[in-house]
């Protein structure tokens, strides 16, 4: 799958910190240990609908690891993955009628083009389920060879199925108990109430062909990708195991990231799929999560069209810490708009205090759990002292510009 245009990163004199993440397993920050190349691999949208402010503080969120990654001299490989294949997808395409790939191709590259505009850097590898089918099978023929996964005893429907108790440490990402990841697993895309399942929390692997649904062949019958399999897949085959980090959005902990783990782990023998699990705060509007469900979304495209700097988009969202939820309002908006015009004004003098200081502590912020809140203070006082009393080095607007830029993926 093509993945949408890279924006110029300028390289920063020195090398920045090394990161350290709060880990949803651990439940505490820590370094972030990653090889001369480091790996992450990302979950992607399901494309039933439009970009919204949802998705853009979680793509922006690993936006700034890759960023500090590079500043701290990694070379990154980064993966992320589209769900186009998925009950949702079908669900929005009959109700609109439309042919499902026609909606997914065309809600992709809508997303495509809000990443580019919010100067967001692509994965090195961006996969779509119909494209792993493959490796789907293979990890689901895995799974059944090793007893991980089996059969329903349904001759119409013989679906595949995860054992949930096929990995000792399963739950360990998460730490919920079984009430609430049975709450959680009807709620997010489950089917506890499958007949035939050995347990209610059992996860699909591969749902077999039904009436009017697309299918592909596999020793186990006809059918398509389970969601959570699809990306221990696709992470295995193009980045194999020792994965950095796994990410996404909070609402991802369970099921999705919880299984996408055990299924990568009963294949590999590992006892952990990823070294970290990160994950974003929701965002919401209106004292709601932002959801299609709930309809209350806000868009990117829209907030585009309505002559929205991405700019701005990015310092509304970064205004709070990323494992927040958080709301949006034109209250949020207006003090980004506000914030991009001073710091512009303060970079564009041709004179200005020294920006080692603050180019230094920026950088410490950011390697320190992406603490954008303290990022931007440290930028709103130098653009302060700035815009008050000028000073002396002529360079300075362009050094702070340039780390601005490099850092947090805004162009002043």
């Amino acid at each position: 799958m093509q993945s949408w245009s890279a924006p110029s990163v300028p390289v920063l004199a020195g090398r920045g910190p090394q990161l350290r993440l709060y880990d949803s397993a651990d439940r505490q920050v820590r370094p972030v240990s990653a090889g001369d190349t480091a790996t992450m691999y990302v979950c992607g949208i399901t494309p039933y609908d439009a970009t919204h402010l949802g998705h853009a503080a979680t793509y922006l969120t690993f936006d700034l690891v890759y960023r500090v990654w590079l500043d701290a001299g990694h070379d990154v490989h980064y993966v992320q993955n589209i769900t186009d294949v998925d009950d949702p997808l079908f669900e929005r395409a009959e109700r609109d009628g439309i042919g499902w790939r026609e909606l997914a191709d065309r809600e992709i590259d809508l997303f495509r083009e809000d990443m580019a505009a919010l100067r967001v850097v692509p994965p090195r590898e961006y996969v779509a389920a119909t494209e792993a089918v493959d490796e789907v099978v293979e990890v689901t023929e895995k799974l059944l060879a090793s007893g991980a996964a089996y059969v329903v005893d349904d001759a119409q429907y013989p679906d595949v199925y995860f054992r949930a108790d096929a990995t000792v440490q399963f739950g360990y990402e998460s730490g919920y108990d079984r009430d609430t990841m049975l709450t959680l697993f009807a709620e997010r895309g489950g089917d506890p109430d499958r007949h035939g399942k050995a347990d209610p929390l059992d996860a699909l692997l591969w749902r077999a062909q039904r009436p009017g649904e697309p299918s592909w062949p596999a020793p186990f019958g006809p059918g398509r990708p389970g969601w959570h399999v699809e990306c221990a897949a696709i992470a295995l085959s193009r980045i194999g195991t020792g994965l950095d980090i796994q990410g996404g959005g909070s609402d991802l902990i369970f099921p999705h990231h919880e299984f996408s783990a055990a299924h990568a782990e009963c294949v590999t023998g590992e006892r952990r799929f990823a070294r970290h699990y990160v994950h974003a705060g929701m965002i919401g509007w209106d004292g709601h999560k932002m959801s299609k469900s709930r309809g209350n979304l806000v868009l990117v495209s829209q907030l585009r069209r309505d002559g929205i700097d991405p700019a701005a988009i990015r310092l509304g969202l970064f205004a709070g810490h990323y494992r927040e939820d958080r709301y949006w309002s034109p209250a949020v908006l207006e003090e980004a708009q506000q914030r991009l015009h001073r710091w512009r004004s303060a970079t564009a003098l041709a004179g200005a205090p020294d920006a080692a200081d603050v180019v230094a502590r920026v950088r410490q912020y950011l390697a320190d759990d992406l603490d954008t809140p303290k990022a931007l203070a440290a930028l709103d006082g130098w653009a302060t002292d700035a815009l008050s009393y000028g000073g002396h080095d002529a360079a300075a607007g362009g050094t702070v510009a340039t780390a601005v830029d490099a850092l947090l993926g805004i162009s002043l």
